[in-house]
């Protein structure tokens, strides 16, 4: 079954990307580095761009890190990058921009939790000044609610109203609803105070999948925003990811959503660009966008004792994504091919003739050759010990030939 129609919202341009509209969901990230450490930073940066993340934002939490960055932007710019760079805010937003003009003017969008300013409050002088600063350098603005951060003057009031009904709403719901109300309200004001409708972006995140979707579907109803999916604290390892997918999923296969992000929590020294792939895999298995080049590989079974399988499958689908940054540029279409590497004959030759290309290797006690197939047809048999070097052989005259005469793009920078 396909997915609902997107959701019709406001297109917003950040840092040339757009997002929201008719356009693709973006893929964004954010760097776990100090900003004031402008190499850590401008290399993890770099790898998440060439990951394929579109946006990436960085915390500005310290005048250090404030004086960053324009230093980031522009040792970026000397490397190709062009990846648009979103600041995070918190607490004193107001002042770094008002301080740092140029910090102000190189990122590509600021991004505001309106629980940790003064938004709700006798007076909203702190988050009217981080609005005013937005549409003084034309920048636009993502307005983050988040549950851990919520406006607590709003979640009371709306506590005190629900205990008035007849039959009062139990408190997660409530909670729910002040998520809701604080990102409209919060837009709202923003408008108010000159910032232009398709400068604002909305994201409304909690932890839980269930409350997530519930939370997306009535925002969606509400308003013609740009939504920026995720939830808040998705977790570690499996956990993460699973919760990621399962929350994304869902509202994207019902139209909603614009730009999505992975907030997974690494390992330590782990690698940040997981959060990347796993936003990207979850737009191409709904068949939203495509990437990379997909494996299909069987589990593996008692026919299957041997690992060879499974060592080629982990080669040839780290040797796609390694290849993808040149081929995206030369060989349009390639993103989309299917690869089939298989363990047996009960199900290998099978899928790999549904495949672009694919290899059926010899399970346990079968005949030790691995027919390859391109294009449904068997063309050739491998046998021996350079099995997975000349099937990337294969493959990449297979690319070579399948795609080169479609490249009509003229060769872009990360």
């Amino acid at each position: 079954m396909p997915a609902s129609p997107r959701r019709r919202s406001i297109a917003v341009n950040v840092g040339g990307v757009m997002v929201g509209g008719t356009h693709p969901i973006v893929v964004q990230s954010m760097t776990n580095t100090d900003t004031a450490n402008v190499t850590a930073t401008v290399n993890q940066t770099m790898a998440l761009a060439q990951a394929g993340s579109e946006i990436v934002r960085v915390t500005v939490n310290t005048e250090e890190a404030a004086r960053a960055v324009p230093k980031i932007c522009e040792t970026l710019d000397k490397f190709g990058v062009r990846v648009p760079i979103v600041g995070d805010f918190h607490y004193n937003g107001h002042l770094l921009l008002r301080k740092f003009p140029d910090c102000a003017r190189a990122l590509a969008k600021y991004r505001i939790n309106p629980g940790n300013v003064n938004i709700g409050k006798k007076h909203d002088d702190n988050y009217r000044a981080m609005i005013e600063a937005a549409v003084e350098y034309g920048k636009p603005v993502r307005i983050g609610v988040n549950w851990g951060s919520l406006d607590q003057s709003l979640l009371a009031r709306l506590m005190d109203e629900n205990n008035q009904l007849p039959e009062p709403l139990d408190a997660q719901q409530v909670m729910r609803n002040a998520i809701v109300a604080s990102a409209l309200m919060s837009a709202e004001a923003a408008v108010q105070y000159g910032l232009p409708k398709d400068r604002i972006l909305l994201s409304a995140k909690v932890s839980i999948v269930q409350d997530l979707i519930t939370v997306y579907r009535d925002l969606a109803a509400k308003c013609d925003y740009a939504l920026h999916l995720g939830l808040t604290e998705a977790g570690l390892g499996a956990k993460g990811i699973v919760a990621t997918t399962a929350a994304l999923s869902v509202l994207l296969q019902e139209g909603i959503g614009d730009t999505i992000r992975a907030s997974l929590t690494p390992l330590p020294n782990g690698d940040r660009t997981e959060e990347v792939i796993v936003c990207q895999q979850v737009l191409q298995s709904l068949g939203l966008r495509s990437f990379t080049p997909q494996v299909a590989a069987c589990p593996g079974c008692g026919r299957t004792t041997s690992t060879f399988f499974q060592d080629m499958a982990d080669q040839i689908q780290t040797y796609l994504r390694q290849q993808m940054p040149l081929w995206k540029e030369r060989y349009a279409g390639v993103e989309e091919m299917k690869v089939a590497v298989m363990g047996c004959v009960v199900n290998g030759p099978g899928e790999s003739k549904h495949a672009n290309i694919g290899i059926s290797l010899p399970g346990t006690f079968e005949e030790p050759v691995a027919p390859v197939f391109v294009d449904g047809q068997k063309t050739v048999t491998l046998r021996g010990d350079n099995i997975v070097a000349e099937f990337i052989q294969i493959l990449n005259q297979y690319v070579e030939r399948k795609y080169t005469q479609q490249n009509t793009r003229e060769p872009a920078l990360v």
